[in-house]
Order: structure tokens, then C-alpha cells, then sequence
């Protein structure tokens, strides 16, 4: 068999020993809904502005309706540079990975595979995220928009994945990959207008949030979902978490470890 049809069976194999572990898919579709189910009941009587211009506010919507966007950002989020971090240190620790490089599978179809599968539950669950929120909080479906949507979706899914593999070279063992994992993520989910909207544009939390590339990709993201006018595009805030990726890419190349850590 070719090396593509081991990478593409290779995630098929992925995508079985997801959903053959009842317990980790069930979390990891229930954990955006339940964030969006507290966020809305705590903050969703007011309105929040979801596009921001250069002196005023050109779009408004309710915040139970912004946290739809959010997190359906969260959800992809989760599912790529989270999942891929705690799940590849495990693999690697158990010396699964080990195994792995001693078949003819080639490192970049397991890799492949990875990404794929990640990409793919990123994508089913901002379908469910979507559904959720237009069934419960009238938000719009973006129409419109929606093939920037989707690119965002790509281009987000598969730099977070990119970076939660290179994330896995500093993490000594997999008893440390959740702590390690959270510590790098959590902040900035509060900081980068995903947990909580952003009342000010020019905050020093916001210059912060603005070096990192979670932010970038919840602008793109709300762009995608709210834009007034145009096509949704955020091609500067993309061009942010491309770069990101493409770091993530160069030090998971570089650093990316097979064997357990001693």
C-alpha cells in the first residue's frame, strides 16, 4: 500500500479509537455546550459589539448570540491544539509512538492522520455548537459569509493542531501534559474575547491577547459569523494564525519526540 492510503487509513484508525472511548468524545462535544449554556445564562441579558470599527461599534448582537461564535472558537480550540497536547504526550509516554515509527506507517501520514481527525471533530463540532445556538438563542447561521467561515475554520483547526504538537516537546511526561496544556490556553481564552467580550478595543489585556493567536482567530471567527457587510474575511488576523501554525510546524519538525521522555 502507497503512503497515502497509510495516512488516509491511518485516520480512520484515529477517528475508531476516538469514538471506541466513550468517555473522551462524550466530554469533549459536552464541554463547549455546557460553556455556552453558563456563559449565556450569566451574561446573556445585554448586548455586546461583535465588529468593531475604528471610533464606533458597527455591529451589536445579544451575548447569549456572541457566545455562539465564541464557542464554536473554543470548540475548535479543544479539539486540535488541547486534545492533540494531552493525547500525543499519552501516546507517547505508553511508547505507542515508538511502536509507530517502527512500522512502515511514515511519520507524516500518523501525523497526517492526527490532524485530519482533529480537523474533522473541530468541524463537527461547530456544526453542533451552530445548531445548538440557533435552536436555543435564535443565532444566525452565517449564509452569506460562510465560505469564509469554513476557510477560517481550515486555516484555525489546522494552526492549533500544528501548535499543540509542538506544545508536546515541552512537556516532561504525560502526568504534567493537562497542567502544561491548560496553563498555556486558559489565560488567553479569558483574555482573547472568546470567555468574555471585550468592552475595550484599547486595553492593555487586549495589546497582550493581540501578540497571541487565539485572539486573532476569535476576530476571525466573529468576522466570519457577524460581518455586516463584505465577505467575512479577516485576511490580517489569518495571516496571524497562518504564521503561528507555520512556527508550530517548524519546532514540532524540530523538537517533536517519539520515545518517552527519561
Amino acid at each position: 500500500m502507497s503512503d497515502l492510503g497509510l495516512a488516509v487509513r491511518q485516520v480512520r484508525f484515529t477517528n475508531k479509537a476516538f469514538w471506541r472511548n466513550p468517555a473522551n468524545a462524550f466530554f469533549t462535544f459536552a464541554f463547549p455546550l455546557m460553556f455556552l449554556v453558563i456563559f449565556t445564562a450569566l451574561f446573556g441579558n445585554s448586548d455586546t459589539c461583535v465588529v468593531h470599527g475604528p471610533t464606533r461599534c458597527l455591529r451589536s448582537v445579544s451575548t447569549s448570540t456572541f457566545y455562539v461564535s465564541a464557542i464554536a472558537a473554543f470548540s475548535i480550540i479543544t479539539a486540535t491544539y488541547t486534545n492533540l497536547a494531552i493525547s500525543v504526550s499519552f501516546q507517547r509516554d505508553a511508547g505507542i509512538l515508538k511502536r509507530v515509527r517502527g512500522t512502515p506507517l511514515p511519520a507524516w501520514g500518523y501525523m497526517f492522520g492526527r490532524i485530519a481527525h482533529a480537523i474533522l471533530v473541530a468541524f463537527l463540532l461547530v456544526i453542533i455548537v451552530g445548531a445548538f445556538g440557533a435552536a436555543f438563542y435564535s443565532a444566525d447561521i452565517p449564509s452569506r459569509t460562510l465560505p469564509a467561515y469554513i476557510i477560517t475554520i481550515v486555516v484555525g483547526a489546522a494552526s492549533f493542531s500544528a501548535m499543540g504538537l509542538a506544545l508536546t516537546s515541552v512537556i516532561p511526561n504525560a502526568d504534567a501534559a493537562p497542567a502544561v496544556v491548560n496553563a498555556t490556553i486558559l489565560p488567553l481564552l479569558f483574555l482573547s474575547d472568546i470567555f468574555i467580550p471585550i468592552q475595550n478595543p484599547d486595553a492593555w489585556y487586549v495589546k497582550l491577547a493581540k501578540v497571541f493567536p487565539v485572539y486573532h482567530f476569535a476576530q476571525a471567527m466573529k468576522a466570519a459569523y457577524f460581518s455586516p457587510a463584505g465577505n467575512g474575511f479577516r485576511g490580517a488576523d489569518l495571516l496571524v494564525i497562518a504564521i503561528w501554525g507555520v512556527a508550530g510546524v517548524v519546532l514540532a519538525v524540530l523538537f517533536f519526540s517519539w520515545e518517552p521522555r527519561r
